[in-house]
C-alpha cells in the first residue's frame, strides 16, 4: 500500500472569514427569554449574549491560532478511501523522545476535535524511566476541523475507521493502540474490529458505553436481573436516565434530518455556538471552562475546512450503523482499558461491558465528564500509563514499543 507525501499544515484563517464572522455578529438577533430561567430551557440569554460580544471585540483569534500552530505539530495528506475517492486529512503528529514509544491514535468525536489532544499530548510524549511515552497522531476526523468533507452519501464507521488506519499507517505504524471517546470510541471500537491483532493491538475508552445485558447471554442476563446494583451503579444509572430524557434533542435532530440543522449552524455563528456550548456545559462535571478556551473551541468549528454542518452528518451516517448505540452488539476481541468518570453522559454499569469486550484494564474516578481530555488530563493519561506501562495488563503489547 503507497501512501502520498504529508504536507506541513498551519492555520491561517483567510482574513474575509473573520471579517464576516464580525458582521454575522453585529447583526446578530436573539431571542427572548422566560423570567428565571437559567439552564431550564437552555443557554441561557445572558452568557450567550456576553460571549458573543466577547467573540466580536474581546477574543483575538489570532493569537490562539498562533498558539495552536506552535504548540500541535499539525500536517495534512491524501488518503484513498475504497469507493469514496481520496479525502485530504488533516493530523497532528509529534514523537516522543524515547525511540520504543508506543504509537497511539487520539480519536476525538462530536463537539470535539483535534484541540482535545492539547493537554494530554505533552504527557504522553514524556520520556521518563518511570512510566511509558508515546507517539501520539491525533486526526480531525472527515468532516472536522481541516480534514476535507466526503462528497457522497453513506461514510460510516467503517470509512472513518478506514481513513484512521491508513494515516497510522501512512506514517510508518503498521502496529499501534488507540484512545478514543464519543464518537472517537465507536471509530476505534471499529478499527479493532477490523483491524484488530494485525494492526490494532489494544484500545482505550473512557465512553465505555454497551448495551443491555438480554436472554442471548444468558449469563450475563440472570446476572442483570440478580444482582444488587453497587451505589456507582446507580448513580450511573441516573445520569444515563437524564441524559436520554433531558439532553438529547440534538442526537434526534442530527441523526435524523442533518442538513436542515446545518443551515443554521453555517449561517449563524451565534446558533452554532449555542448549540455546542450547552454540550459543553451539561456534559462536563462542573469543569471552569475560561471564555477563550470555549471561544477557540467553538472558533474551530466556525472556521473549519468544510464548515460545521459537516460535521453533524455523522450522527446520521454512523448512528444508523448501531441503531443509536442500542444494537452496539459484542465488542473485539482485542484488549480493551476503560476509564469511568462519574459525569460522562451514558454511564451503564461496568460489568455490562466486561461481558461484553475482553477488558483487560479499568480506572474508577471521583470527578470528570464527557470531555476527559479537557477536564482531567492527567488522569487519563495516567490510566494509558497504567494499561501500557510496566507491570500493567497491556505492556509490550505493540512488539519492540514498550514506551521505554
Amino acid at each position: 500500500m503507497s501512501f502520498s507525501d504529508e504536507t506541513p499544515f498551519q492555520i491561517n484563517v483567510p482574513e474575509e472569514k473573520i471579517t464576516t464572522l464580525y458582521a454575522k455578529l453585529d447583526l446578530a438577533t436573539f431571542p427572548d427569554e422566560l423570567e428565571d430561567a437559567g439552564w431550564k430551557y437552555g443557554a441561557p440569554l445572558a452568557d450567550i449574549k456576553r460571549l458573543m460580544k466577547k467573540w466580536r471585540s474581546g477574543y483575538d483569534w489570532r493569537r490562539h491560532e498562533k498558539d495552536l500552530n506552535q504548540e500541535l505539530p499539525m500536517f495534512t495528506r491524501d488518503i484513498e478511501v475504497d469507493d469514496f475517492g481520496t479525502l485530504n486529512i488533516h493530523y497532528v503528529h509529534k514523537k516522543s523522545k524515547v525511540v520504543d514509544a508506543i504509537p497511539l491514535l487520539f480519536c476525538h468525536g462530536w463537539p470535539g476535535s483535534f484541540f482535545e489532544v492539547r493537554k494530554i499530548l505533552p504527557l504522553l510524549i514524556d520520556p521518563s524511566p518511570e512510566h511509558p511515552s508515546f507517539h501520539v497522531v491525533a486526526i480531525s476526523l472527515p468532516g472536522f476541523g481541516f480534514s476535507e468533507a466526503p462528497r457522497k452519501q453513506g461514510f460510516a464507521a467503517k470509512q472513518y475507521a478506514e481513513v484512521a488506519h491508513k494515516v497510522m499507517l501512512s506514517l510508518g505504524y503498521n502496529e499501534y493502540v488507540t484512545q478514543g471517546g464519543d464518537w472517537g470510541f465507536l471509530i476505534t471500537r471499529k478499527m479493532a474490529l477490523e483491524y484488530g491483532g494485525k494492526h490494532h493491538k489494544a484500545w482505550h475508552t473512557n465512553f465505555p458505553v454497551v448495551e443491555p445485558p438480554s436472554w442471548k447471554s444468558p449469563l450475563a442476563f440472570l446476572t442483570y436481573l440478580l444482582k444488587p446494583w453497587s451505589p456507582e451503579d446507580k448513580a450511573g444509572l441516573e445520569r444515563t436516565e437524564w441524559f436520554i430524557t433531558r439532553s438529547t434533542g440534538y442526537y434526534a435532530e442530527q441523526s435524523t434530518q442533518p442538513q436542515t440543522l446545518g443551515y443554521s449552524l453555517a449561517d449563524s455563528p451565534v446558533g452554532l455556538f449555542a448549540w455546542i456550548y450547552t454540550g459543553l456545559t451539561f456534559w462536563t462535571d462542573d469543569y471552569s471552562w475560561s471564555d477563550d478556551e470555549v471561544l477557540t473551541w467553538i472558533s474551530i468549528y466556525w472556521f473549519s475546512r468544510a464548515g460545521p454542518a459537516a460535521s453533524v452528518r455523522i450522527y446520521f451516517e454512523v448512528g444508523g450503523d448501531f441503531g443509536g448505540f442500542k444494537k452496539i452488539g459484542r465488542g473485539p476481541s482485542v484488549p480493551v482499558g476503560t476509564s469511568y468518570f462519574p459525569k460522562e453522559i451514558v454511564l451503564p454499569p461496568a460489568s455490562w461491558f466486561r461481558n461484553m469486550n475482553n477488558v483487560v484494564f479499568e480506572s474508577h474516578h471521583k470527578s470528570g465528564g464527557h470531555f476527559a481530555a479537557t477536564e482531567r488530563p492527567e488522569e487519563l493519561v495516567q490510566d494509558l500509563r497504567n494499561m501500557f506501562g510496566k507491570g500493567g495488563p497491556a505492556f509490550a503489547i505493540v512488539p519492540g514499543k514498550t514506551g521505554y
